[in-house]
This record gives structure tokens, C-alpha cells and sequence, in this order.
């Protein structure tokens, strides 16, 4: 049975491995692979292959710091 989630479309957006997204965010798959898990950030199944929006990507898990001023 198809769940709800994996019926999801994904944005039209650009797709990239979890690979090439954690270089570009300079942080590790496992980081990855654990904000998919924690619902934080959502994957596509593409075939064998899981992928992640780019700009979701930019948008839920870059934060902007403010100063300490």
C-alpha cells in the first residue's frame, strides 16, 4: 500500500543526492539521512535513488543567525 507521503509530487525544483546536498550545506549524509527521518527535511524516492529538493533544502535548513549585539 501507497502511503499519503509517498504520493507526495515534488516541487519543480532541482533534485540532488543526498551526497552533493550535504557537500553544498558542509554537513554530513548521516545529517542528512537524520533530518529525513525526523521529518525536518523531505526526500524523493527516485527509483533505488533518494534525493532532495534544493531550494526546500536552502529554505528549511539554512537559519539565519542574528548578531549578538
Amino acid at each position: 500500500m501507497v502511503t499519503k507521503a509517498a504520493r507526495r509530487v515534488p516541487p519543480s525544483g532541482r533534485l540532488e543526492s543526498l551526497q552533493e546536498a550535504a557537500a553544498e550545506l558542509g554537513v554530513s549524509v548521516k545529517t542528512m539521512r537524520r533530518r529525513i527521518a525526523d521529518g525536518t527535511l523531505h526526500a524523493y524516492r527516485v527509483g533505488r535513488l533518494i534525493r532532495v529538493d534544493v531550494d526546500e533544502l536552502r529554505r528549511d535548513m539554512l537559519v539565519v543567525i542574528g548578531s549578538a549585539r
